[in-house]
């Protein structure tokens, strides 16, 4: 996934402040205990970033 559609998931989803500030201030467990921005930063791609996301915030399935 291109970050540019990473970025668009989770605007729509959690809307642009709550998702800006997820991304850097939320620490995901599954990703090592990173921030999203951190696990981007460390190369992680960012499809997995929005998955652990969906996760951790009860996404419905069909929209990860």
């Amino acid at each position: 996934m291109r970050l540019t559609e990473f970025r668009e998931l989770l605007t729509e989803e959690f809307g642009q402040m709550r998702g800006d500030s997820m991304l850097v201030d939320h620490v995901i467990m599954g990703l090592n205990g990173r921030t999203g921005a951190e696990a981007i930063e460390a190369g992680v791609d960012p499809r997995d970033v929005w998955r652990e996301l969906c996760q951790e915030f009860d996404v419905p399935r069909r929209r990860w």
